[in-house]
């Protein structure tokens, strides 16, 4: 790409700029967003040698997983995503070609969630990177937030926990022919699928919160209880994905500690009254995890459980 008009021409031939959320779209010095409610935002940032690696992530992977990832945080609200904004730090040396593949992924994504690009920036860059902030309407019973437990709620999560960092460590090991090996896993963590109708539909099943697991469940699930509760957990080979309990065994690993541990799962975690349990056990996905604990810390198969969850400013 020659020139920033040469990028915007192609972002325009991605992504419409009318939408139902937007008074006043791309192209002025501001978006202008529709009022008449509450909404949700939030942001991340996409790294390239932080969070993903060109040596195995194809351009349609970043641009698809730059915005799940922020997808994700407004499904764990219980919420609609509607609009995002996209600053672009680009490298000169990439072909036309990875920016076509790029933004039709992302666009794809955005138009399955029914968002709109309502604007960002662009600039020259010797690393790939981006930062996306998503906007998302309140579900039916508005925002559903972390540390909202009492002790002995029901926990529970949706999704496979530790199979993308069997496909992560998978990848790393083996390069882009973990693909061949272990696809499920390397899908699931070079693309992750946002729970957004999930989201929704434990939201009007009456949950009390919900967390996007990202760093692994060892390290999100003390965020979501807050400091003065616990977790019991119980993980029975039933409740891990397959290919979980093989690639943890195969490295000498127990595959509940495993999968506890985690890393961009992107699952959703929740906690429900015992007495209110009964419509969120009925949406699709549904793996009871355990119960909330009056003591701080975690039990996971009777025995605590210390080992910390992923953290970015861990040397």
């Amino acid at each position: 790409m020659k020139s920033e008009e040469q990028f915007l021409e192609l972002i325009d031939a991605h992504f419409p700029r009318e939408h139902d959320f937007l008074a006043l779209g791309r192209g002025d010095d501001c978006a202008v967003l529709r009022g008449g409610s509450d909404y949700c935002v939030s942001s991340d940032l996409f790294l390239e040698g932080v969070h993903f690696r060109r040596e195995y992530f194809s351009a349609a992977d970043i641009g698809y997983k730059a915005l799940a990832v922020n997808i994700s945080d407004i499904a764990a609200m219980g919420a609609k995503p509607v609009a995002f904004t996209l600053d672009l730090m680009a490298p000169p040396d990439l072909p036309d070609e990875f920016w076509d593949a790029f933004f039709k992924s992302m666009s794809m994504l955005a138009r399955q969630n029914e968002m709109v690009l309502a604007g960002g920036d662009l600039s020259r860059s010797d690393r790939l990177g981006m930062s996306i902030t998503v906007f998302g309407a309140p579900g039916s019973t508005g925002f559903l937030r972390r540390r909202n437990c009492a002790f002995g709620d029901i926990l529970f999560a949706v999704g496979d926990l530790g199979l993308a960092r069997a496909g992560l460590m998978a990848l790393e090991k083996d390069g882009p022919a973990a693909r061949e090996t272990l696809p499920a896993a390397v899908l699931a963590h070079l693309r992750p699928k946002p729970k957004v109708m999930i989201g929704t539909l434990l939201n009007a099943a009456g949950v009390k919160g919900l967390m996007d697991v990202s760093d692994g469940l060892a390290r999100d699930l003390p965020r979501f209880l807050g400091p003065d509760l616990g977790a019991d957990l119980v993980l029975a080979p039933g409740k891990l994905n397959a290919n979980v309990i093989s690639y943890a065994e195969s490295i000498g690993e127990d595959p509940a500690a495993f999968a506890v541990t985690g890393g961009e799962d992107y699952a959703l975690l929740g906690a429900v009254s015992p007495f209110e349990a009964g419509k969120a056990q009925s949406v699709p996905g549904y793996i009871q995890l355990g119960t909330v604990t009056k003591t701080p810390g975690i039990t996971l198969n009777g025995s605590p459980f210390k080992v910390a969850g992923f953290d970015h400013f861990d040397t």
